[in-house]
């Protein structure tokens, strides 16, 4: 297998990294976050000037037509620098689904708005009651004569708080985990009867949680075909996984490369701490574990569009295993060698810890993803 990038694909890589190197000091980052959107609007802009929104879309849809592997790159160097913007939302999930199971129409009338950067996504699946299980939905979706009526709530939804649109799953028929009878809907947020509470998550990010009474949307707003929509949802669920770990791994490689800075520049005793070798051998493991991350990121990338359903599902729930056992080490070997500085608002490590303890129980945490892989052994 070949794991060689592609000229194309370096190319990229070094124009995001770019970018992002003009835009996102961590003191930069500090005053995104202080806008009315916790993100910056202006970067977002550039993204869409860069083609980075458009990245994953057909061409007829304003879009390069790049794969995971691209979507890999960038999420890496998203996460090397904290980024805040809805990215993940917007294209790896939204655009997901609206790629898999959107109709003509309905890919011809968004896409191009989230590729120019004039609408933003908000995947709204999990509820309060339902952990990590995907067919667990007490949101209900009920026909009318012009289309259907949606009531119920949906919990922790990240970036719906500032959404254009959200894509919604319901329950048209069936128990409350029967992985028949779901929907997956297209919801303007300023419809009647949404209402958001936004909040920040633990790493600042934002999420909200959102209700449903009463909405009433259109047969046209109907993603594929009513009921039948878990094989999308488990695969959005998919690219999101492949995404984060892409990301991990980028804040990896920055708390790393922190961590080599402090200890060669901290001194104590009058030399730098560096030169004890106990602390030699914690940044050697570190570098193991990143390297072991990289590896199982780049694995749920290529498994993304596998056409082997099993096989998708349980290489990537590997890599969501590889890449959050990495990725709480890394984080965590890396604010103990700093010291008490690595729990300071106004030191970065802290807060790269937090995004990877996020990014570590989203969509399903390590344990979750083992008891999986173990129920498939059996």
């Amino acid at each position: 297998m070949d794991f060689e990038f592609t000229d194309e694909q370096r190319l990229l890589r070094d124009s995001v990294d770019r970018l992002l190197a003009d835009h996102y000091g961590f003191a930069q980052r500090r005053g995104y976050l202080t806008e009315p959107e916790g993100w910056s609007t202006a970067l977002w802009s550039r993204y869409a000037e860069q083609g980075l929104l458009g990245l994953p879309f057909a061409e007829e849809h304003g879009g390069f037509g790049a794969g995971a592997i691209e979507i890999m790159l960038v999420m890496e160097a998203f996460g090397r620098v904290l980024a805040l913007e809805p990215y993940l939302a917007t294209v790896v999930l939204g655009g997901t689904a609206l790629r898999l199971a959107g109709s003509e129409a309905q890919k011809s009338a968004i896409l191009p708005q989230v590729a120019e950067g004039r609408m933003t996504l908000a995947f709204a699946h999990g509820e309060r009651q339902a952990r990590y299980d995907l067919t667990d939905l007490l949101t209900t979706a009920k026909p009318t004569a012009r289309g259907w009526v949606l009531d119920g709530a949906k919990s922790v939804v990240a970036h719906g708080d500032g959404a254009d649109r959200l894509i919604v799953s319901a329950r048209l028929s069936g128990e409350r985990d029967d992985p028949e009878g779901i929907g997956i809907f297209l919801v303007d947020a300023k419809t009647n009867g949404v209402a958001r509470r936004s909040y920040p998550m633990r790493d600042e990010t934002r999420a909200a949680e959102i209700a449903f009474s009463g909405v009433e949307v259109g047969s046209d707003d109907v993603l594929g075909e009513p009921g039948k929509a878990l094989p999308v949802i488990e695969r959005v669920v998919e690219a999101g996984i492949a995404a984060t770990s892409a990301e991990a791994v980028g804040a990896m490689e920055a708390m790393h490369a922190m961590t080599l800075e402090y200890l060669k520049t901290r001194q104590q005793f009058g030399k730098p701490i560096g030169q004890n070798q106990v602390l030699q051998h914690r940044a050697a493991e570190m570098l193991i574990s990143l390297e072991q991350g990289r590896s199982m990121a780049m694995l749920a990338a290529m498994m993304v569009d596998e056409p082997d359903a099993a096989e998708r599902t349980r290489n990537i729930a590997m890599a969501k295993v590889g890449v959050g056992q990495a990725s709480r080490f890394v984080a965590q070997n890396a604010v103990q060698l700093h010291g008490g500085i690595g729990m300071t608002e106004e030191y970065a490590v802290g807060h790269y810890f937090r995004r990877c303890m996020v990014i570590e129980h989203m969509f399903g945490d390590p344990t979750y993803h083992l008891s999986r892989l173990a129920e498939g052994v059996r």
